[in-house]
């Protein structure tokens, strides 16, 4: 890849480069499949260290661990929405955010699990938070000659909870016009903390701040669900498109992250 510089790119999984290479979106000289590098094909989990997920370890390999869907069910959740099966057999978690898309499927629950991306490059490794590696779409912080070596989740504190949902205009269309991942953990009867990210209302996946400060503290009541999702329709910021409206998107916003909140209380409760 050094030998080629901005000719050469890494395949994590391929699922989305080579489209993108036969839509002429770029041209290049190289195309370098990392599945064979060690480090990034690392699947290690631990209840006092959390997850290791190297970048290019495919979806099926997430969803189909048992141990990791118990402990992580939002990335269960992201992980099994990707594409197909075959899509699943070969798409990564750290490829689709890599890709930057704004409506990346694995990006949201990334941030609400406040996970570190792991990068190594001729300057040497840095860690970045998941909710600053996207700039803007299809865009990232990755420098000439970096990789995205692995992502590392931190061990879930107990009464944690999380849910990622989409909307998706029909399954043969399966890019969301809005997403939203939550986390939250439950301690003493009350939300302790809450992470909301939405997807695809934004050029970059979108923290609702406000709405998880609202929520901190807060008894997991319905009534304080329904203003937090209030709350984080306004950090939306969409556009119109062929898959949907702005009025459209800022509604789902709501709902989905009511939804997913719902959820998210819920598996708490039972972690």
């Amino acid at each position: 890849m050094a030998e080629k510089g901005d000719k050469a790119k890494a395949m994590a999984g391929g699922t989305d480069i080579l489209v993108q290479l036969r839509a002429d979106r770029f041209r290049i000289e190289r195309l370098v499949d990392v599945k064979g590098v060690p480090e990034m094909m690392e699947i290690s989990y631990s209840k006092k260290d959390g997850l290791t997920l190297g970048a290019a370890v495919p979806c099926y390999k997430v969803y189909e661990n048992k141990e990791i869907a118990k402990a992580y069910p939002g990335l269960y959740d992201s992980a099994s929405l990707i594409g197909g099966i075959q899509i699943q057999s070969r798409a990564s978690i750290g490829g689709n955010l890599c890709n930057a898309a704004p409506s990346g499927d694995a990006i949201p629950t990334l941030i609400a699990y406040q996970a570190i991306a792991n990068i190594q490059g001729p300057k040497g490794k840095r860690s970045v938070p998941a909710e600053q590696f996207c700039t803007g779409p299809g865009k990232n912080i990755l420098e000439p000659g970096e990789l995205l070596v692995s992502l590392k989740f931190p061990a879930p504190k107990a009464g944690t909870g999380a849910n990622y949902l989409r909307f998706i205009p029909r399954n043969e269309m399966d890019i969301a016009v809005a997403g939203a991942g939550v986390s939250v953990v439950l301690a003493n009867g009350a939300i302790a903390s809450a992470r909301i990210a939405l997807a695809s209302v934004a050029p970059t996946p979108v923290l609702a701040t406000e709405a998880m400060q609202y929520l901190a503290g807060k008894a997991p009541t319905d009534e304080h669900v329904e203003r937090a999702a209030e709350l984080a329709k306004k950090a939306a910021k969409p556009i119109t498109d062929m898959r949907g409206t702005i009025e459209q998107r800022i509604h789902l916003t709501g709902v989905l992250t009511k939804r997913a909140l719902r959820t998210a209380i819920s598996r708490a409760k039972e972690a």
